[in-house]
């Protein structure tokens, strides 16, 4: 796998940072997520790359990846929200499983088939500091999420009918993460991912 800084350089972290600020010129107060931040990090890799490199997007709602750039394939998330933690990262949706089996075996294999369509996962985060928004730029490592491999899941919650199932993530004794697999949807969640086991790509604050 090519070094995240090798598909993520110095122009296009200036490109995106400029796009999303064009961005908050038309909604002033409103972070762009889901497929208008697809389109600005489309549109950031058109602006750079020469006209031999492949900026490939996806059809929407598919279960793989989000852009294609040149042979990498790109995940793309946001977390944008008023609780947004500043040292704590929360996917709200690594994926979603299907309804049946719903055993812990079989979600996690789906989880990890999941991340096996992806070679590196970007994330922007807008965390609220009045009177503007902190800007996170960040490839997660795919090292890490993929160490739910192996770990046993346990029921959560007091919910009738299918239960939710979860587990803390574990290397070295400390704590990475937690994940948790929503049993009204379906949803794969990834909760409580300290930022500083990611690589931060580029970091602004934006007056709103």
């Amino acid at each position: 796998m090519t070094d995240a800084r090798i598909v993520f350089p110095d122009d296009f972290l200036i490109a995106i940072r400029a796009l999303v600020n064009i961005h908050h010129s038309i909604y002033p107060r409103l972070p762009p997520q889901g497929i208008y931040f697809e389109a600005l990090v489309e549109e950031a890799f058109r602006k750079i790359k020469k006209p031999f490199a492949v900026v490939q997007g996806t059809a929407r709602n598919l279960p793989e990846h989000d852009l294609l750039i040149e042979e990498n394939r790109l995940s793309l998330k946001t977390e944008t929200g008023a609780k947004t933690h500043p040292e704590k990262i929360c996917i709200t949706k690594l994926c979603t499983t299907e309804k049946e089996p719903w055993t812990a075996e079989v979600l996690i294999e789906r989880a990890l088939a999941h991340l096996s369509r992806y070679d590196y996962i970007l994330m922007l985060r807008a965390i609220w500091r009045p009177p503007g928004i902190h800007y996170q730029l960040l490839d997660i490592p795919l090292t890490i999420l993929r160490k739910i491999n192996g770990i046993s899941l346990t029921a959560v919650g007091r919910r009738k009918g299918r239960p939710s199932l979860g587990a803390d993530v574990l290397h070295d004794e400390e704590v990475l993460f937690h994940i948790h697999f929503d049993g009204s949807d379906g949803k794969c969640q990834i909760r409580n991912l300290p930022v500083r086991q990611c690589s931060m790509l580029a970091e602004w604050d934006l007056r709103v």
